[in-house]
């Protein structure tokens, strides 16, 4: 297993490769289909600052937040895989989810030092690993809104990096 903490370097991100099973911890953001437009369309504006919200570094869990816990949703529903480059070029160097995602997208998170790992859905046991969570952004969204969680060793697979994709 390899640990990576947030924020994650462009060389370790780099450094991954299909197949790495990783421990993830620290500060990472959720958002699924209804918020990551949104987030899209504030970096597009260069307005995340006033949100306190910086990428560089980041990892997006495509995820909701409730009561219940967290757990992945599928990474490529057209609103969270059409979010990958612009978050990829804001900084973004891991997207953290479900299901396999286009040839397209591979390719694009190699042009931008990011990486796609898939999550196991397991919210049970992710819940004991999160440490925090709290609310940065749309929070009309209800639980679809942009979180911060802190967690400490996420299980996860790295699904797509270097071009190439677990799939």
């Amino acid at each position: 297993m390899i640990k990576i903490q947030t924020p994650i370097s462009k060389e370790a991100a780099e450094s991954l490769q299909v197949g790495d099973r990783i421990l993830l911890s620290g500060k990472i953001f959720c958002g699924r289909d209804a918020v990551l437009p949104k987030i899209c369309q504030l970096v597009e504006e260069d307005r995340l600052g006033e949100y306190g919200i910086y990428l560089e570094g980041g990892v997006i869990f495509h995820t909701a937040v409730s009561i219940a816990g967290v757990g992945p949703t599928s990474s490529n529903k057209p609103e969270i895989e059409g979010s990958f480059e612009t978050l990829s070029k804001a900084g973004i160097r891991m997207h953290l989810g479900k299901g396999a995602i286009g040839q397209e997208t591979i390719d694009m998170l190699e042009k931008n030092s990011a990486v796609f790992a898939i999550i196991p859905p397991v919210t049970a046991l992710l819940g004991e690993n999160t440490l925090s969570q709290k609310c940065v952004a749309f929070p009309e969204l209800g639980m679809e809104a942009f979180y911060e969680i802190e967690v400490k060793d996420y299980p996860a697979v790295i699904g797509a990096a270097h071009g190439k994709s677990i799939y």
